[in-house]
């Protein structure tokens, strides 16, 4: 990693906001840098990020998260990001949306992190587990979301098994997958506004069953 990572955070921030349609208060940019300020600390001895420069940090930790905000809308609804790593979605999507998150991340040191994060950004709504997905699976969350803990189709699946109302999978270039009693309901494409990575966000929600006469 650079040692000049994470310098001049904020203009980046805003930039890739504006990219993928989001309109950023001076507030949220603030504290998305806080946040990746402390990802760059962490990261100089726990391994948090495979980022390589500012421009990757960015597009990795919020252009995902800004993009599903804004195609899911703000509610109260019970979010559970697996595999969430140093944050991302599960964080920034909890700033932008306001909902109820559990980030499911089995190791120590990340947790570590991730609960040290938590406190320090004052997000009361966030709770953090060291497990896997198996060990929250009953407690039927609203929303599932992963960005890179499994393939999309063994993710559409484990997902769907984790929540009652919608499914995110973020792909690059592979085609959506499908899963029985499952369709898209939100679909849309995207570059990464700092890299130029092509990105596709899918919201998978129940099949309704038809109603008869």
């Amino acid at each position: 990693m650079p040692t000049r990572l994470g310098a001049g955070l904020a203009p980046r921030i805003e930039q890739c906001l504006r990219g993928v349609g989001a309109d950023p208060g001076p507030d949220m940019i603030r504290t998305l840098a806080a946040f990746l300020d402390r990802v760059v600390e962490w990261n100089a001895k726990v391994d948090l990020t495979a980022a390589r420069d500012d421009d990757e940090l960015v597009d990795l930790f919020v252009a995902d998260a800004a993009v599903v905000a804004r195609l899911h809308g703000r509610s109260d609804e019970s979010w559970v990001d697996v595999g969430s790593g140093a944050g991302a979605p599960g964080i920034p999507l909890a700033l932008f949306t306001g909902g109820r998150f559990t980030l499911v991340e089995p190791k120590e040191k990340r947790v570590a992190f991730l609960r040290t994060l938590v406190g320090a950004l004052g997000l009361e709504g966030v709770t953090v587990r060291r497990d896997r997905s198996d060990a929250v699976a009953r407690q039927g969350f609203d929303v599932a979301i992963s960005r890179a803990t499994l393939e999309p189709p063994e993710w559409l699946v484990e997902g769907a098994r984790l929540a009652r109302r919608a499914v995110w999978v973020l792909v690059a270039r592979v085609d959506p997958p499908t899963l029985e009693g499952w369709q898209i309901d939100r679909d849309e494409s995207y570059t990464l506004p700092l890299t130029g990575a092509a990105r596709r966000a899918l919201r998978y929600v129940p099949v309704t069953p038809a109603r008869t006469a």
